[in-house]
């Protein structure tokens, strides 16, 4: 299944091994990719093409596996998942690499992490953007209490939360640790006020599929922000809009401007 997957390197921080990946031109400008949850760089960024995409353009594509994920260390307390502190994690990797700045790019879990990157070290984003995740960022994304249930059930057969299947069938597809997904779901849904979001002022792009029933909307978001625009993604689901090739033209248009 992996065959075609890049080598991984590992760094410490905070106690925690963590891996990532650092493919295309090494003197391009960097890019770098923080995958959402019960994902990894592989699940999110890889199979999907992006690594690829990106490396073909000129860019350094950069890819971590997020605590709790892929390669990564997987500490059980869920504090250990704020979104601040997943953002450190990423800066820190950042640092390892000796990067000062660079395009931040995540999808759904990882567009909160990138939000709280963007507003703790605003210095080290030259621009975001922000995938499978609208209003949510602000609003909520609704009651994700049951997914850590249904990701701690004895079996997918005694779970029936619908949005609680779907992600322990991904869970079990991506062959997760679900006791450290569950903690994960648990500690990282804090919500960003609407006036920081105000704050950032990097060119971001915010893309949502027009069948996603998770992100909330990207357009409410945008308008919260200076100098953000909305992409819906037509037809594709929170699942499948990662991938779409329309996503990937205006994410590559997006970068040409910037």
């Amino acid at each position: 299944m992996n065959l075609d997957a890049p080598p991984f390197s590992s760094f410490r921080h905070n106690r925690l091994d963590l891996y990532y990946l650092d493919e295309g031109d090494p003197a391009g400008a960097p890019v770098l990719l923080i995958h959402g949850f019960a994902s990894s760089a592989l699940v999110n960024w890889v199979h999907p093409g992006w690594v690829k995409t990106l490396g073909e353009a000129g860019y350094r594509v950069i890819a971590i596996d997020n605590r709790g994920h892929g390669l990564s260390d997987k500490p059980r307390d869920p504090e250990a998942y704020r979104p601040w502190v997943m953002a450190e994690d990423a800066v820190a990797l950042l640092d390892h690499l000796r990067i000062p700045e660079a395009h931040v790019m995540g999808y759904s879990m990882g567009a909160r992490i990138s939000v709280f990157l963007a507003l703790a070290h605003p210095h080290r984003v030259r621009s975001l953007v922000l995938g499978g995740l609208g209003s949510g960022m602000t609003d909520g994304v609704g009651d994700w209490d049951p997914i850590a249930d249904a990701l701690l059930a004895p079996s997918l057969d005694d779970v029936d939360h619908d949005r609680g299947r779907m992600f322990r069938a991904f869970a079990e597809q991506t062959r997760s640790d679900r006791e450290a997904l569950a903690a994960c779901i648990r500690g990282s849904r804090d919500l960003v006020a609407e006036a920081d979001m105000g704050r950032i002022e990097v060119p971001t792009l915010i893309g949502v599929g027009t069948k996603d029933d998770i992100a909330g909307s990207p357009h409410k978001l945008a308008a919260l922000m200076p100098n953000a625009r909305a992409l819906d993604i037509p037809g594709r689901d929170h699942m499948l809009a990662v991938g779409d090739k329309v996503f990937k033209k205006a994410v590559l248009d997006f970068y040409a401007e910037h």
